[in-house]
């Protein structure tokens, strides 16, 4: 007995009439007659009792049917899985990502992906500088800073988990030098200016915009110190050592707010223009594979597991009262 014959008792059983079941199957009666006969001799049981009037089943038949029923689904079941396993994710993904997020963030969740796909292979570039992705191959790009110019519908983006920049110093640096009570205050300070991505933002980086947590208002000052570098890793080493205040994103420095390492600054004020994002040069139809990338990095990110309790930051002076020297504190020794 095969499938064909679970099929043949199903459709005679569901229509009633061995003309209604070659319909049902897309054959002439005659030949439903002839199967049938055929199933019924290999048995040596009858299936149905037929008559002018009525076709009705047998108790085999019947107990035959029930069978069937749930032979048929472990078929349909099986067929789904080899398609499933035919559908399996292959091919090569090629992306771009900024560097320190791409190796703390992005790095571990793409091997994660990888290793749900196994066909998949993966070619993950750092850089601080969007390539033309489509002229050179990209599938996309998990970047800080959505895309902002004449040709942006010729991408497409979207927003994979929130990010903000924020103000910390070393205490050693608070200690020396008080806290700023409010965002003019830090003009008096020394601030460490990051000149990456500099073309990027296109806008200059020593002019910080800041939005207030609650009423979202914004507030922009001025910055500037001793101490500038293209390299974010520089300014937050800087940082740490007691040179001034810096602005950075959560996700590069929660492990220093979290153990004290680092305080934030204004803590009620934050820059929120370095959103995550997946930007992609625009194409009729993504491919699968891309598209579950996506919604994996969205999972992974969901949680901003950036986003960690931190030490709490001295209680900046009160309005009215005197806050920060106007002139710029002396660099420490060394």
């Amino acid at each position: 007995m095969d499938r064909d014959d679970l099929e043949l008792m199903q459709a005679i059983r569901a229509q009633g009439s061995l003309a209604g079941a070659g319909l049902a199957l897309g054959v002439v009666p005659s030949v439903i007659t002839k199967r049938l006969g055929a199933l019924e001799a290999r048995l040596g049981q009858r299936m149905f009792e037929r008559t002018t009037r009525r076709l009705s089943l047998t108790t085999e038949g019947e107990a035959l049917c029930l069978r069937a029923d749930s032979l048929l689904d472990g078929f349909a079941a099986l067929e789904t899985e080899l398609s499933e396993r035919q559908d399996a994710l292959n091919g090569t993904l090629r992306l771009i990502a900024t560097f320190g997020f791409g190796r703390r963030w992005v790095g571990p969740a793409i091997a994660a992906f990888q290793a749900r796909h196994p066909g998949l292979r993966i070619d993950l570039h750092l850089t601080e500088q969007l390539p033309d992705l489509g002229a050179e191959g990209f599938d996309g790009a998990i970047w800080l800073w959505s895309v902002q110019s004449r040709h942006a519908s010729d991408w497409v983006t979207r927003r994979i988990a929130r990010n903000q920049r924020v103000l910390a110093a070393a205490p050693s640096y608070l200690d020396r030098c008080g806290l700023p009570a409010d965002p003019p205050a830090l003009a008096g300070h020394e601030c460490l200016v990051t000149r990456e991505n500099a073309n990027a933002l296109q806008r200059p980086v020593d002019l910080w915009s800041l939005r207030h947590s609650r009423d979202g208002s914004t507030a922009r000052v001025r910055v500037g110190g001793a101490l500038a570098s293209n390299s974010g890793e520089m300014v937050r080493d800087w940082c740490l050592e007691g040179r001034g205040i810096m602005l950075r994103s959560l996700w590069d420095i929660a492990p220093q707010l979290a153990s004290g390492e680092l305080v934030r600054v204004l803590p009620q004020y934050a820059m929120p223009d370095a959103d995550i994002h997946w930007i992609a040069p625009w194409r009729p139809k993504t491919p699968r594979r891309v598209r579950l990338l996506i919604d994996h990095l969205v999972e992974a990110f969901r949680s901003e597991p950036w986003k960690v309790e931190t030490a709490a930051a001295p209680k900046p002076a009160r309005r009215g009262a005197k806050a920060t020297p106007a002139r710029r504190p002396r660099a420490p020794p060394g």
